[in-house]
Protein backbone atom coordinates (compact mmCIF):
# COMPACT_ATOMS: atom_id res chain seq x y z
CA UNK A 1 0.00 0.00 0.00
CA UNK A 2 2.84 2.40 0.84
CA UNK A 3 4.43 1.88 -2.57
CA UNK A 4 1.16 2.65 -4.33
CA UNK A 5 0.60 5.82 -2.29
CA UNK A 6 4.19 6.91 -2.87
CA UNK A 7 3.88 6.43 -6.64
CA UNK A 8 0.57 8.32 -6.72
CA UNK A 9 2.11 11.19 -4.76
CA UNK A 10 5.05 11.25 -7.18
CA UNK A 11 2.69 11.59 -10.14
CA UNK A 12 -0.04 13.79 -8.70
CA UNK A 13 1.55 15.29 -5.60
CA UNK A 14 2.39 18.92 -5.05
CA UNK A 15 5.99 19.47 -6.15
CA UNK A 16 6.33 22.17 -3.50
CA UNK A 17 6.30 19.54 -0.75
CA UNK A 18 9.44 17.78 0.41
CA UNK A 19 9.01 14.12 1.27
CA UNK A 20 10.28 12.93 4.64
CA UNK A 21 10.04 9.44 6.15
CA UNK A 22 10.25 8.84 9.89
CA UNK A 23 11.55 5.41 10.80
CA UNK A 24 12.88 3.70 13.90
CA UNK A 25 12.17 0.72 16.07
CA UNK A 26 8.82 0.31 17.76
CA UNK A 27 8.38 2.48 20.86
CA UNK A 28 11.13 4.92 19.81
CA UNK A 29 8.65 7.82 19.76
CA UNK A 30 8.15 8.38 16.02
CA UNK A 31 4.43 9.17 16.16
CA UNK A 32 4.79 11.26 19.32
CA UNK A 33 7.44 13.35 17.53
CA UNK A 34 5.34 13.67 14.36
CA UNK A 35 2.37 15.06 16.27
CA UNK A 36 4.57 17.23 18.49
CA UNK A 37 5.96 18.78 15.29
CA UNK A 38 2.45 19.23 13.94
CA UNK A 39 0.53 20.42 17.03
CA UNK A 40 3.30 21.40 19.46
CA UNK A 41 1.52 19.28 22.08
CA UNK A 42 2.09 15.84 23.57
CA UNK A 43 -0.55 13.45 22.27
CA UNK A 44 -1.43 9.95 23.39
CA UNK A 45 -0.39 7.48 20.69
CA UNK A 46 -0.66 3.75 20.10
CA UNK A 47 1.61 1.52 18.00
CA UNK A 48 1.48 2.50 14.33
CA UNK A 49 0.26 -0.25 12.06
CA UNK A 50 1.20 0.85 8.55
CA UNK A 51 1.82 4.59 8.42
CA UNK A 52 0.62 8.06 9.31
CA UNK A 53 1.13 10.97 6.94
CA UNK A 54 0.96 14.66 7.80
CA UNK A 55 2.02 17.94 6.24
CA UNK A 56 4.24 20.20 8.33
CA UNK A 57 5.07 23.76 7.27
CA UNK A 58 8.18 25.59 8.40
CA UNK A 59 8.23 29.22 7.26
CA UNK A 60 6.89 28.56 3.75
CA UNK A 61 8.65 25.21 3.35
CA UNK A 62 6.28 22.26 3.34
CA UNK A 63 7.20 18.74 4.34
CA UNK A 64 5.03 15.71 3.65
CA UNK A 65 6.02 13.47 6.56
CA UNK A 66 5.42 9.72 6.49
CA UNK A 67 5.60 8.05 9.91
CA UNK A 68 6.14 4.33 9.32
CA UNK A 69 5.48 1.61 11.89
CA UNK A 70 8.63 0.17 13.47
CA UNK A 71 7.57 -3.27 14.60
CA UNK A 72 9.85 -6.03 13.33
CA UNK A 73 7.17 -7.37 10.96
CA UNK A 74 6.74 -3.90 9.38
CA UNK A 75 10.41 -3.02 8.86
CA UNK A 76 10.59 -5.20 5.76
CA UNK A 77 8.08 -2.83 4.11
CA UNK A 78 9.96 0.42 4.82
CA UNK A 79 11.54 0.38 1.35
CA UNK A 80 8.12 0.84 -0.27
CA UNK A 81 8.01 4.40 1.14
CA UNK A 82 11.48 5.50 -0.04
CA UNK A 83 10.67 6.76 -3.55
CA UNK A 84 11.31 10.55 -3.80
CA UNK A 85 12.36 10.81 -0.14
CA UNK A 86 14.57 13.83 0.53
CA UNK A 87 15.06 13.35 4.28
CA UNK A 88 15.05 10.24 6.44
CA UNK A 89 14.41 10.84 10.12
CA UNK A 90 15.65 7.98 12.25
CA UNK A 91 14.19 8.15 15.75
CA UNK A 92 16.32 6.43 18.38
CA UNK A 93 15.07 5.60 21.86
CA UNK A 94 18.03 6.91 23.85
CA UNK A 95 17.15 4.60 26.74
CA UNK A 96 17.07 1.37 24.68
CA UNK A 97 20.70 0.26 24.73
CA UNK A 98 19.77 -3.38 24.12
CA UNK A 99 18.30 -2.75 20.66
CA UNK A 100 20.77 -0.16 19.39
CA UNK A 101 22.51 -2.84 17.29
CA UNK A 102 19.19 -3.52 15.52
CA UNK A 103 18.77 0.22 14.90
CA UNK A 104 22.29 0.42 13.46
CA UNK A 105 21.67 -2.54 11.14
CA UNK A 106 18.36 -1.06 9.93
CA UNK A 107 19.98 2.34 9.31
CA UNK A 108 22.82 0.98 7.21
CA UNK A 109 20.52 -1.39 5.29
CA UNK A 110 18.19 1.52 4.56
CA UNK A 111 20.93 3.85 3.36
CA UNK A 112 22.13 1.21 0.89
CA UNK A 113 18.75 1.37 -0.90
CA UNK A 114 18.95 3.03 -4.32
CA UNK A 115 15.87 5.21 -3.71
CA UNK A 116 17.65 6.91 -0.80
CA UNK A 117 20.91 7.75 -2.61
CA UNK A 118 20.27 11.49 -2.34
CA UNK A 119 18.45 11.56 0.99
CA UNK A 120 19.79 13.42 4.00
CA UNK A 121 19.59 11.70 7.39
CA UNK A 122 18.40 13.26 10.63
CA UNK A 123 18.92 11.09 13.70
CA UNK A 124 16.70 12.15 16.58
CA UNK A 125 18.06 10.96 19.92
CA UNK A 126 14.67 10.86 21.64
CA UNK A 127 13.80 10.53 25.34
CA UNK A 128 16.64 12.76 26.51
CA UNK A 129 14.47 13.67 29.50
CA UNK A 130 14.95 10.18 30.96
CA UNK A 131 17.75 9.80 33.49
CA UNK A 132 20.57 7.62 32.16
CA UNK A 133 19.67 8.07 28.50
CA UNK A 134 22.53 7.81 26.01
CA UNK A 135 24.08 11.05 24.81
CA UNK A 136 24.12 12.20 21.20
CA UNK A 137 27.83 11.33 21.10
CA UNK A 138 27.26 7.79 22.35
CA UNK A 139 24.47 7.20 19.84
CA UNK A 140 26.49 8.70 16.99
CA UNK A 141 29.46 6.50 17.82
CA UNK A 142 27.41 3.33 18.25
CA UNK A 143 25.55 3.86 14.95
CA UNK A 144 28.95 4.52 13.28
CA UNK A 145 27.58 7.69 11.71
CA UNK A 146 31.09 8.91 10.88
CA UNK A 147 31.30 6.05 8.36
CA UNK A 148 28.34 7.51 6.44
CA UNK A 149 29.95 9.64 3.75
CA UNK A 150 27.42 9.39 0.92
CA UNK A 151 24.67 11.18 2.88
CA UNK A 152 24.50 14.45 4.74
CA UNK A 153 23.55 13.63 8.33
CA UNK A 154 22.88 15.32 11.63
CA UNK A 155 22.13 14.06 15.14
CA UNK A 156 19.79 16.02 17.38
CA UNK A 157 18.96 15.40 21.03
CA UNK A 158 15.23 15.74 21.65
CA UNK A 159 12.24 14.90 23.78
CA UNK A 160 9.10 14.04 21.85
CA UNK A 161 6.87 14.71 24.85
CA UNK A 162 8.05 18.29 25.48
CA UNK A 163 9.22 19.18 21.98
CA UNK A 164 12.71 20.08 23.20
CA UNK A 165 15.18 19.87 20.31
CA UNK A 166 12.51 19.61 17.62
CA UNK A 167 12.59 23.25 16.41
CA UNK A 168 16.32 22.83 15.72
CA UNK A 169 15.50 19.64 13.81
CA UNK A 170 13.02 21.49 11.61
CA UNK A 171 15.58 24.23 10.98
CA UNK A 172 18.13 21.61 9.90
CA UNK A 173 15.57 19.96 7.59
CA UNK A 174 14.71 23.30 6.01
CA UNK A 175 18.39 24.12 5.48
CA UNK A 176 18.88 20.74 3.75
CA UNK A 177 16.07 21.17 1.23
CA UNK A 178 17.09 24.78 0.54
CA UNK A 179 20.68 23.65 -0.06
CA UNK A 180 19.43 21.27 -2.73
Amino acid sequence: MGLLLTKLMAVFGDKGKHKVVIVGLDNAGKTTILYQLLTKEAVHTSPTIGSNVEEISVRNTRFLVWDIGGQESLRATWFSYYCNTEIVILVVDSTDRERLTVTKDELHRMLAHEDLQNAAVLVLANKQDVKGSMTVGEISQFLTLSSITAHTWHVQACCGLTGEGLPASLDWMKSRVLAN
